[in-house]
This record gives C-alpha cells, structure tokens and sequence, in this order.
C-alpha cells in the first residue's frame, strides 16, 4: 500500500480523501458486522437454534416502535454477506441481476 504525503496535499484534496477514507471503513465496517451475523446464524444453526431464539429478535432501525427487521431471505451467489429480507427497497446487486433476467426465487436462501 503506498503512502500519501499529506503535507503536501491541498485543502480540497485533503477533504477528497477524508471523505474516501470514510467511505472505505463505513464499507469494511459492514462488510464485517455482515460476516460476523452470517458466522453466528451459521453457528447457532449447527447447534439447532437461530439467533433471534437466542438474542432475542433482531434489533435495529424501528425497533423503538416494535419492528424487527426480520432474517434474511436472499443473498448475493458472489457474496453472501449481500442479503436481504424480502422488504423495502430492492438491494442493486438484486436490481441488476434481475435487470438481466434473473428470477426473485434464484437468490433464496
């Protein structure tokens, strides 16, 4: 990996790369917390439970109102951290591979 002089940079191209930076660790942050939830589903499976009989639900954005965001029912073949739960939006790597004639039922879990 090579290294910036930052000494030398200017103003704008240091707030281009700040921005890049935090880019770079928002993605690897979730690429992680999505390995690390597969790793423990896979887990609790080989043990004969899922993780919301252990952890009690999952937890998130609308849980204040009571909402549980609900487990996974399609993943990405060339990534299975990508998944989804069949609610909201659509992810884009869904979008595209249905764009191209993929069916919904291809990427079931």
């Amino acid at each position: 990996m090579s290294s910036v002089n930052v000494d030398k940079l200017s103003l704008k191209e240091l707030l281009d790369l700040e921005a890049k930076v935090q880019k770079a660790i928002a993605l690897v942050r979730d690429r992680e917390r999505n390995e690390l939830k597969k790793k423990m589903a896979d887990l609790a499976e080989t043990h004969g439970f899922s993780v919301s009989e252990l952890f009690g639900g999952a937890r998130g954005r609308g849980a204040a109102k009571g909402k549980s965001l609900g487990v996974a029912k399609y993943a990405n073949p060339e990534n299975k951290s990508d998944t989804w739960t069949g609610r909201g939006r659509k992810p884009n790597w869904l979008v595209e591979r249905l764009r191209k004639g993929a069916k919904l039922s291809d990427f079931a879990i």
